[in-house]
């Protein structure tokens, strides 16, 4: 039996200490490479940030109990509350991961921490562009390609 090489490009991380900041938006870019085909255009200039937890200020417009909550939120810059578009955007769309979270729940759950993150993503954008919980299901469900 001979060993076949793989055709696909496989990034494989081994932590012994918790994914810091940068490890996280490596995986997170990789992710937003390989997205299903239905996002990819939504998220074309989509800024990418990695913070601990979310603010304050995040925390109580969204009415969290508590800051470990909250995975990650999407944040249109051409928006100025929900549904209300400004006429000329002054800020990028971003898309922020919060690690803490993240990494709280990655190790309750056990999870493939590249599954997970494909997953927060996925659902986050799908979500800030008002796709139904069947299709953002529907879109992790069939959408494998790429998996680190």
């Amino acid at each position: 039996m001979t060993a076949r090489a793989s055709s696909r490009h496989e990034i494989v991380m081994n932590f012994s200490s918790p994914p810091s900041s940068d490890d996280l938006a490596v995986m997170v870019r990789y992710v937003l490479e390989t997205l299903p085909d239905e996002l990819v255009e939504k998220a074309v200039d989509l800024k990418l940030a990695i913070e601990e937890f979310p603010d304050e200020a995040t925390e109580q417009d969204m009415e969290l109990g508590s800051s470990y909550e909250l995975l990650a939120l999407y944040h249109s810059g051409k928006e100025i509350t929900p549904g209300v578009e400004k006429k000329i955007a002054n800020h990028d769309d971003v898309l922020t991961i919060f690690r803490r979270p993240i990494l709280d729940l990655w190790c309750e759950t056990g999870e493939d921490l590249s599954g997970l993150l494909r997953e927060v993503v996925i659902e986050e954008i799908s979500r800030a562009f008002d796709y139904s919980e069947d299709d953002i299901i529907e879109m992790m469900g069939r959408h494998h390609q790429g998996m680190f």
